[in-house]
């Protein structure tokens, strides 16, 4: 859960096809969305997460470096979160 709403910024990259939301006081991105064919996506930043044991997960290098736009939205459809609702504390 964001705690305080207020700190949180979205930034956007040049290729435009996803949101990060970032917390303005740590510079952590909790999560980030994809708008995909009117469908919203997002992965989640489980690092940024309190309670959780690290150790739970598996860690890798990835490169995105030369990727198209194409073949980026066809990843994230594929391996983030499908049918996002962003609901606000109190709503």
């Amino acid at each position: 859960m964001i705690h305080d709403q207020s700190l949180i910024t979205k930034y956007t990259f040049a290729t435009g096809t996803a949101e990060f939301f970032i917390c303005s006081r740590c510079g952590a991105a909790p999560f980030v969305t994809s708008m995909i064919q009117g469908r919203l996506y997002a992965v989640v930043n489980a690092n940024t997460f309190e309670g959780v044991d690290r150790a739970l997960f598996q860690s890798r290098v990835t490169s995105f470096d030369g990727e198209t736009p194409e073949n980026r939205l066809e990843r994230r459809k594929s391996t983030w979160i499908p049918n996002v609702t962003i609901a606000n504390k109190g709503a």
